[in-house]
């Protein structure tokens, strides 16, 4: 698959602030040596990981990356948290909501014993930080770390769901451990009320063992078909994409167009509006930058998304769906073509 660009959707400001690209860099040189950054990964290194490095780089930021994986499983953390508060690094990386909730603890039951505290944090990929209960206001998080976002305000997506293909009922599936999942969720409710919609939800059921059961993807979607939903809504769920080969095939054959709100779903998606992930890497690689070379107070710093998102229109999709974008839409959009 390749992407061509036409132009980009820009809602708001640049992606990083004039300030965070154009400044000049002011950059002090570090006593005792280069900044160590412990960075705790969900799934292994992703393009958030590699805009990250790319932006420290760039900046002349001397950063020594040591990764731990959770390798999909937040049960990991607790024992990578103690590997870390042993390891002392100058900067602690995490990516994901279950992974930075092991790690920094929710702001209303934070336990020093457990969590990071100690230590400077920045997090990524986080979709709905206050939702979930790591950070009382986007303004601050009132303690030891700040962190980025990278979903898309849900408003400017179903608009463009409306704009592509008019709806009345959107489905969505998504798994009920997932604290950003429910709050956006909850979200798109509210949108739909606004925007005369309503919502028909399926949730991934969970086993004696505490993890979802995705092998009734297919059957939940087949559901959420004879419900009358007219669009599927992708949200930022994690054991989700991990479902797509078994949602994708059943969306596609019941005539049911899906909509992404993350970069990594594109490819099973009509349409997405999305951050690109490398540029959700630079984001928190600048917040880095603020923490290690500026000495701010993580505390000072704002939790912060892209102001700049890609429309993207999967023409594989549309073809096999016969589903073709307004003319309109296609000036601004970016064309996913099947080479």
């Amino acid at each position: 698959m390749t992407l061509t660009r036409r132009n980009a959707l820009i809602l708001g400001a640049g992606a990083l602030g004039a300030s965070a690209l154009a400044a000049p860099f002011v950059g002090r040189a570090r006593a005792q040596g280069r900044y160590r950054i412990a960075q705790i990964l969900y799934r292994g290194e992703t393009q958030v990981e590699a805009g990250f490095r790319d932006y420290l780089e760039q900046r002349g930021v001397d950063a020594e990356l040591i990764v731990f994986n959770a390798e999909l499983d937040p049960s990991r953390v607790p024992g990578i948290v103690e590997e870390v508060k042993a390891l002392a690094p100058d900067l602690v990386y995490s990516w994901g909501t279950p992974n930075t909730i092991a790690t920094f603890g929710r702001a209303a039951d934070v336990d020093p014993a457990v969590n990071i505290t100690e230590l400077p944090g920045v997090f990524t990929m986080v979709s709905a930080p206050v939702e979930s209960g790591l950070v009382p206001s986007l303004a601050s998080s009132g303690r030891n770390i700040t962190g980025t976002s990278h979903v898309v305000p849900p408003e400017p997506q179903l608009r463009a769901m409306q704009s592509y293909k008019p709806f009345t009922r959107l489905g969505v599936l998504y798994t009920p451990n997932e604290p950003n999942s429910a709050a956006i969720v909850g979200r798109v409710k509210e949108v739909g009320e606004e925007m005369g919609f309503t919502v028909a939800e399926r949730l991934f059921p969970i086993g004696a063992d505490g993890k979802p059961d995705g092998s009734v993807a297919a059957e939940l979607v087949e559901e959420l078909g004879a419900e009358g939903s007219e669009w599927l809504y992708y949200l930022p769920d994690t054991f989700l994409l991990l479902q797509m080969e078994r949602v994708t095939p059943t969306a596609t054959r019941l005539g049911i167009p899906g909509f992404s709100a993350v970069e990594t779903m594109q490819t099973d998606a009509l349409i997405s509006l999305v951050s690109r992930y490398y540029s959700v890497g630079q984001l928190t690689g600048y917040k880095a930058e603020q923490i290690l070379v500026e000495g701010r107070d993580p505390a000072s710093i704002p939790i912060e998304t892209l102001q700049r998102f890609a429309l993207i229109i999967n023409m594989k999709m549309a073809k096999a769906m016969e589903l073709y974008p307004p003319l309109a839409m296609l000036n601004y959009a970016n064309i996913l073509r099947d080479e």
